[in-house]
């Protein structure tokens, strides 16, 4: 059984978290993370790591990236590995991660879905095929409560993509402020916020009298629930390292 420490358990996502242990036996909350106190859980909440008395094996991060700094000297202190779901992250923030990775497992994603990194690494493929005759343009979905725009899977779509060209290309958020035609070396983002909506991503390759489309729909929030849980029994035995959703499926 693995045991976790859950930070943000008292947000949506660590409340879907907490459900998920519930019914999977090879899991255990041991103690959660939260400034709010407003569910009852099972497990004890703390408002500061370091007030943690329980023993845990493994950190799962779905908070807020002002908590991640603190979250990760703890997690070098402790040598505990820890898988990070949280998005909107800043340079400053994956400049610790990186120095974090080199004494204790850090798994990074900005979304844990499987189907989500399976679609990434499909986007990367089609770029080697299309990517110097086609337009790419990326579009993201949320509900109307989401702050960041746009959504860190956008950007990671958009970072997989950029890296098949050599980083040469630009993204663009925006296009209403520049009246011109678009240029060939755009990857155009663009974010859509209303309802409930739980997450979709659509990445368009428009050509020359074609398009295509790869798309991917998420239903609800359990299946972010069942990536991190994987993403954790993956990394608890790693070494020391910096690894990320697809290093699961290379295993």
């Amino acid at each position: 059984m693995i045991r976790i420490l859950l930070n943000g358990c008292n947000g949506k996502m660590g409340q879907t978290i907490t459900k998920a242990c519930e019914l999977n036996e090879n899991f255990k909350i041991v103690a959660g993370i939260d400034p709010s106190s407003k569910y009852n859980n099972a497990y004890p909440v703390y408002s500061n790591a370091w007030d943690v008395a329980e023993t845990a094996d493994i950190i799962i991060d779905f908070s807020h990236p002002s908590a991640l700094e603190g979250l990760l000297e703890y997690a070098v202190a402790k040598k505990l590995p820890i898988v990070i779901a949280t998005t909107g992250l800043g340079e400053k923030h994956k400049k610790a991660i990186e120095e974090a990775s080199k004494s204790i497992p850090v798994l990074l994603s900005a979304n844990t879905s499987l189907g989500v990194n399976l679609l990434i690494d499909l986007v990367r493929r089609a770029t080697k095929i299309l990517g110097d005759n086609f337009d790419i343009e990326i579009v993201e979905k949320h509900h109307n409560q989401k702050i960041d725009s746009p959504s860190g899977t956008a950007l990671a779509i958009a970072d997989a993509v950029n890296s098949v060209l050599d980083n040469k290309m630009k993204y663009v958020y925006d296009r209403h402020s520049t009246m011109q035609k678009r240029t060939r070396d755009e990857i155009g983002i663009h974010s859509v916020r209303g309802g409930t909506i739980t997450g979709e991503h659509t990445v368009i390759f428009a050509g020359i009298d074609e398009i295509i489309e790869i798309k991917h729909t998420a239903i609800s929030k359990s299946l972010f629930a069942a990536g991190a849980l994987r993403a954790a029994q993956f990394l608890h035995d790693k070494g020391p390292g910096f690894y990320r959703m697809e290093d699961i499926f290379a295993e």
